[in-house]
């Protein structure tokens, strides 16, 4: 971000989501609005300038395109600051999705099948996505249908708590399926 005095005619450059502060405002007169949300009204800027110093507070612009545009006397400080909070406040609350990974062969034993179906179960009840990768090695990618098969019995045994967000297809030298949780 590049902030520029510049001389009486050129305005400050900020960011989108920034409002500009004190001296950074560069209009002839404001709407002021006072610390509780009381309007003081139009006033010159050096009078609202003069206003927040004896007030110990910033002159804040918070509606830049109305005419005049409207400042308020707050603590730009304070204000950042509670911004800041109430934004991590808010990416708490988002759910990230979780996507995990369950790796086999087309060749992997029956019991080895069931223990990561068994984990792709728990993982799937828990709501994360399921990403089912068979790995072929040597001479096994010329045999597709083999892990074609296993993992449609992988998806059809999962049915009643997964569905199946993206179909088995070939990723170089893997077969790949994603599952996600049905909530």
């Amino acid at each position: 971000m590049v902030r520029d005095g510049g001389t009486q005619g050129e305005e400050a450059i900020t960011t989108k989501d920034e409002q500009r502060v004190n001296e950074e405002i560069r209009v002839p007169e404001v709407r002021l609005i006072d610390e509780e949300g009381a309007q003081i009204g139009v006033v010159p800027i050096s009078e609202a300038l003069q206003i927040a110093r004896t007030r110990g507070t910033d002159l804040v612009e918070v509606a830049p395109n109305a005419a005049p545009p409207v400042c308020r006397l707050m603590d730009y400080g304070k204000f950042l600051y509670e911004r800041s909070k109430r934004e991590r406040e808010a990416r708490k609350s988002q759910k990230q999705t979780e996507v995990k990974e369950i790796r086999l062969r087309p060749k992997t034993g029956e019991h080895d099948i069931a223990y990561k179906m068994r984990d792709a179960r728990r993982f799937l009840q828990k709501g994360a996505k399921v990403k089912v990768r068979i790995r072929f090695r040597g001479r096994e990618i010329t045999h597709p249908e083999v892990a074609q098969e296993l993992l449609e019995r992988i998806a059809q045994e999962l049915s009643d708590v997964s569905m199946v967000e993206r179909g088995s297809e070939m990723e170089g030298r893997t077969m790949l399926m994603i599952l996600s949780p049905t909530k």
